[in-house]
């Protein structure tokens, strides 16, 4: 039949979804819920449990990819869902606790009425709406650029949308159980500086996940390559800093892997490429006349 509708009809039957793989896609769906719970915490001004939550969908991101590989399960529908629920989890909810999270101190420090308060306002919306368009973005561009052989993932173009969200939660984590409360004039301040950086480091946090800075894929930097005695030793007081204090660790952790691609990023600029070197001149034959 030649009956174009019939035929787009058809193409659109045909290229209906009938199966998926179960156990990948039900890890994944756990990644956005967390994200969607995390949002629910903080907007009940439950910011350390709405930041854990947001860590175990970090757990989960990892853990579906490698239950999808595997049990030999990878599909594009999993590559689809698993970048929405990466949306929700580590574009939206980090977002929304950041402003929630200022929202809370501004009032609880008294400064509601203040034009300082105001203007915070108003940095602490456009640096969330920021954040998270950029989490999108990056995640679409992923989606476009991803090389489906796992061996090609050993860096990132730009800090990964996880890696970000763990930037501005362990902050959070970090001032609801780490810093004093605000007794005192002193401590009052340093709320009051904490709460004034968090936006701004949220938006700078939104740009290194547009940015084209590399950043070691570290699952798999671990786990396929060799490492040295130092790297080992690295990575063992990580995990006593872990045990020492959970918190303090995962400020250290988060923002450090954040600025280790600057860092490096400035090495290369600054490291001058080396010149090759210039032959040496022929030599003339013997008695002066060349050959």
């Amino acid at each position: 039949m030649n009956n174009p509708f019939f035929r787009e009809g058809s193409q659109r039957k045909s290229r209906r979804l009938k199966h998926i793989a179960f156990l990948p896609s039900f890890i994944t769906l756990m990644n956005g819920a967390c994200g969607f719970v995390a949002i629910v915490f903080a907007s009940d001004a439950r910011f350390t449990m709405a930041g854990y939550i947001i860590l175990l969908a970090m757990i989960a991101d990892v853990l579906d990819g490698r239950v999808a590989r595997l049990t030999r399960t990878t599909s594009s529908f999993g590559g689809q869902l698993d970048s929405l629920s990466d949306a929700i989890s580590f574009g939206v909810a980090p977002a929304f606790l950041m402003i929630k999270l200022v929202e809370f101190h501004l009032e609880y420090l008294g400064l509601g009425g203040l034009d300082f308060s105001i203007h915070l306002g108003r940095v602490m919306i456009v640096a969330a709406v920021f954040y998270a368009m950029c989490a999108v973005v990056r995640l679409a561009r992923f989606n476009v650029e991803n090389d489906e052989d796992e061996t090609a993932h050993m860096n990132f173009s730009g800090l990964p949308s996880p890696a970000a969200a763990g930037v501005v939660v362990s902050l959070v984590i970090f001032h609801q159980q780490i810093l004093p409360e605000a007794v005192d004039e002193a401590s009052r301040m340093f709320h009051i500086a904490t709460i004034t950086t968090l936006p701004l480091i949220t938006f700078f946090t939104g740009i290194l996940m547009v940015g084209r800075i590399r950043y070691p894929h570290v699952a798999n930097q671990l786990l396929r390559s060799k490492k040295s005695p130092g790297a080992l030793l690295a990575i063992f007081t990580t995990v006593l800093l872990v045990v020492w204090n959970i918190h303090i660790a995962l400020a250290i952790g988060f923002c450090g892997f954040a600025l280790f691609g600057i860092l490096r990023w400035l090495v290369s600029l600054f490291r001058k490429p080396a010149s090759p070197k210039t032959p040496p001149p022929p030599h003339d034959s013997p008695g002066g006349a060349n050959m």
